[in-house]
């Protein structure tokens, strides 16, 4: 029988709404979010208004929200905060603090130090926390040693991508390909069945960054590699029967078209600072408290006929502006940032902090950088602020870990519960690599442990929760349960032993995995995940072979996130403290793509000798 016979209604029904699912999930401006919502309603009331019947067994649309309780859902949140709470803390700050020492003397070694640490901690931890860690110490010596941030940035990022996935709770998409296999009746794999083949292709993979990679990025400038101060405060003196003397303060501002700040007025004939209030008459020698750019500061001296002074006297060429203690501080909104799809001006940062922002580099596909209005623009996930002010808020800044600051400075900061911290993630993990408690169980006690002990708090727990990942695990989940009740997977998994017909095993291991990896850097890891695995089991079944090569075909094609900067978030983060293109992801991601593909596609049929 033709295989279009083959597939109902329901079947067709699903595959349309998957790929409609595939579709949304590469719109850059169209939240997946919302994309994974449109497809969770889709089913459910697809189905309660068509339900599906097979065997006697009707399928309830109810159950598609079965993914908000389901067992990987509860591992990835638990991880996600218990990786937060280990920022919050700074424990893996002593990691920090050896790099920094040996990078100034040792690049060359210290960069494959970087690799190394980077690959293995990811194997445990969610990758995100080592890069926020990471980062900041890599751009201050960049900064400090005059080497490009660029070389170095990219490697790092990858190296972590590359060791999460060597253990089963390396990534989130680990833990839902395993889920969902053991789901469908596969003997649930143990966090280290795969790392063998992940530390050969590690270390053929590893080599190529830290040899191979930076001779294949270009020198790039970061978004603001200019880390001088832009604002400087000033004082401005009306002289007596200057055009200035006896006006409003609301009328001298007129005379700049609404651009002067007056932060203070200081009255030289009483000695006192006055609140420049709108009707405010200003005398001879009353001198206006103005922070601004040297250009506006002058331009305003020659609009109001005054004279700029700085503490040492009148501007001039012997007492230049200067901005005394001002420091310039890049500021990555990362994941549980709590300005995150809100806006400075809705939270205050600006003021609860008393810093200044100078600039906003926007990332995604195409990078801008926006210089006015800034205040009121939604910040996303990896966009860039430019912040001046004094370095002790700015060393606040950094202390409070709300962001994730880059500056000049390689000081990372350590809290006194940042060891029990450190203990309490060991003891997850220990505790699941044992098989005493699932990790899902392991993980919810050591947040549950965290918070007794005050490592974290609530508010910490909510930041690390990020409703990006939560939505599209639970439609992905939900995707793959329609997929598989309805036989649309079989059909697909029919549809891809056609099409590799003639073909051997290992090729279509090997083809399987590549169309996940293509999958993974055009739409999300997990939904390409979720979606591949009952593929990937339906085709096992129809050539009657073991699971397990296919299934991790899946596994390591979708964490081969490296091709492009939309693919994994680690990757926008490091895009925009790097200063990269689209482009400089494509050079150095396909050849890394080529040699993860290639080395596994040897192992697999290898190790399982089919």
């Amino acid at each position: 029988m033709d295989l279009v016979f083959e597939l109902n209604a329901h079947a067709i029904a699903v595959i349309s709404l998957t790929l409609l699912a595939l579709f949304l999930f590469t719109r850059e401006n169209f939240p997946i979010e919302t994309s994974s919502l449109i497809i969770l309603v889709a089913l459910t009331v697809g189905f309660t208004l068509f339900p599906y019947t097979n065997n006697n067994e009707t399928l309830h649309a109810l159950d598609f929200f079965s993914g908000f309780g389901h067992e990987a859902l509860v591992a990835v949140s638990a991880l996600m905060i218990a990786g937060h709470g280990l920022v919050r803390t700074g424990a893996l700050e002593p990691i920090g603090r050896m790099l920094t020492k040996l990078w100034i003397p040792y690049p060359k070694l210290s960069l494959l130090l970087t690799l190394l640490i980077g690959a293995i901690l990811s194997a445990f931890i969610n990758n995100v926390p080592i890069v926020i860690l990471l980062l900041p110490i890599l751009t201050a010596v960049s900064l400090r040693t005059k080497m490009p941030a660029s070389k170095v940035l990219m490697p790092m990022g990858f190296s972590t991508l590359i060791g999460g996935m060597s253990t089963t709770i390396g990534t989130s998409t680990n833990l839902l390909v395993v889920s969902v296999a053991v789901d469908m009746g596969l003997k649930s794999f143990g966090m280290f069945d795969f790392f063998l083949p992940v530390a050969i292709a590690a270390c053929i993979a590893i080599f190529y960054l830290w040899i191979i990679a930076p001779l294949l990025i270009p020198d790039r400038e970061a978004p603001f590699s200019d880390t001088s101060p832009r604002i400087f405060t000033a004082k401005l003196m009306i002289i007596k029967d200057s055009a200035s003397e006896n006006l409003t303060i609301e009328e001298l501002i007129k005379k700049t078209d609404g651009m002067m700040k007056i932060s203070r007025l200081y009255r030289s004939s009483s000695d006192i600072y006055i609140f420049p209030t709108a009707n405010i008459k200003v005398k001879a020698e009353d001198m206006l408290v103005v922070e601004d750019t040297p250009e506006n500061l002058k331009s305003y001296e020659t609009i109001l006929a005054a004279v700029l002074y700085t503490n040492l006297g009148a501007v001039d060429n012997e007492h230049p502006l200067k901005a005394d203690d001002q420091q310039i501080a890049e500021v990555i909104i990362s994941q549980g940032s709590k300005l995150n799809n809100t806006t400075l001006s809705r939270t205050r940062f600006l003021e609860r902090r008393n810093l200044l922002c100078l600039a906003l580099h926007k990332s995604g596909r195409t990078p801008k950088t926006i210089i006015k209005d800034i205040s009121e623009i939604t910040l996303k996930e990896g966009d860039v602020l430019l912040i001046q002010g004094k370095k002790a808020y700015i060393n606040d800044l950094k202390r409070s870990r709300e962001l994730l600051v880059l500056d000049a400075t390689s000081d990372v900061i350590q809290s006194k519960k940042a060891p029990l911290t450190f203990l309490i993630m060991l003891a997850i993990v220990t505790v699941s690599a044992l098989g005493i408690l699932p990790i899902a169980i392991s993980a919810t006690l050591g947040v549950l442990l965290m918070l007794l002990t005050n490592c974290i708090n609530w508010k910490d727990a909510s930041n690390a929760l990020n409703t990006q990942v939560i939505m599209i695990v639970v439609a992905s989940l939900a995707l793959g349960q329609a997929l598989l009740a309805t036989g649309a997977a079989s059909y697909l998994a029919h549809l891809f032993v056609s099409f590799m017909q003639g073909g051997s095993t290992a090729m279509m291991i090997s083809g399987l995995m590549l169309l996940m990896a293509i999958m993974t850097n055009i739409v999300s890891n997990n939904a390409a995940a979720v979606i591949g695995t009952p593929i990937a089991i339906g085709i096992a079944q129809q050539l009657n072979l073991p699971a397990e090569p296919f299934v991790l075909a899946v596994l390591f094609g979708a964490n081969m996130s490296y091709a492009t900067p939309m693919a994994y978030k680690t990757n926008l983060l490091v895009m925009t403290a790097g200063g990269y293109t689209f482009n400089d992801f494509l050079k150095v991601g396909i050849p890394l793509t080529i040699i993860m593909w290639l080395t596994f596609s040897w192992l697999l049929p290898l190790l399982y000798n089919i």
